[in-house]
């Protein structure tokens, strides 16, 4: 009799914000935030000037730590603004918009992946090139790239040129190319620099693909996992808005 006294006790009073932290595993102040960044819908205030939340803060609560996971906070975001403001197009909008950049990356990585292949299976092409190798400009050229971009590459350690003994400019073999080309494919598909060391390392040594696979395998699960937090995320936000 008492628990249901103090259950009819609590649902008169509201939910407190930390009643609400307690679900999402955040702080009070964090729910305060989220309220106050529109997350959360406004919230009445007691005669004493506290926040009383209700059943639909919590279900807003949990519908964005779902599309948090998937959607990642700016989209999350402007997700539940939008429902919030009972724009239910433009939040349909940005679902639509988040599904599509994660189709594209899908679509990237698949080319990339085939761009790989077909690159490693290559050996390099000594003939192609001059005795002396390519300048960095030519190299630039040949992949669709700046020069700058090289220079960065190699600060990073992914490229090593020569130097031209006698002028000290940069020259590229034919091994420097094809390293230059695997990056290039490697940063069209959003790899981070750190990220591709391992796959040209693995390379050199080896001259084996298990490296750049193991690098594919391992953004295509991510990708799965995002897609599979999408779903979920989704599925809270169709409850949330037709309930």
């Amino acid at each position: 009799m008492e628990n249901v006294r103090g259950s009819a006790v609590r649902e008169e009073r509201g939910l407190r914000p930390v009643d609400l932290a307690r679900v999402a595993g955040v702080s009070t102040q964090q729910i305060r935030n989220y309220e106050e960044a529109g997350i959360l819908p406004p919230a009445a205030r007691s005669p004493a000037g506290y926040r009383r939340f209700e059943e639909r803060h919590r279900s807003a609560l949990v519908t964005y730590r779902a599309l948090l996971k998937g959607y990642g906070p700016r989209a999350a975001q402007a997700i539940m603004h939008a429902v919030h403001a009972e724009d239910l197009p433009r939040a349909l909008t940005l679902v639509d918009a988040e599904h599509a950049t994660l189709h594209q990356s899908r679509l990237s990585l698949e080319a990339a992946s085939e761009a790989l292949e077909a690159l490693t299976r290559q050996a390099p092409d000594t003939e192609a090139l001059p005795r002396a190798g390519l300048t960095v400009g030519e190299v630039a050229a040949r992949l669709g790239v700046r020069s700058s971009a090289l220079r960065v590459w190699e600060a990073s350690g992914l490229l090593a040129p020569g130097r031209d003994p006698a002028t000290g400019y940069r020259r590229f073999a034919a091994t420097d190319v094809r390293d230059a080309r695997l990056v290039a494919v490697l940063r069209q598909s959003h790899y981070p620099l750190p990220r591709i060391r391992p796959v040209l390392e693995g390379l050199r040594r080896t001259g084996s693909r298990e490296a750049l696979r193991a690098a594919l395998d391992e953004r295509r699960d991510a990708l799965n996992r995002q897609a599979t937090a999408m779903l979920e995320g989704s599925g809270r936000l169709h409850d949330y808005i037709t309930t």
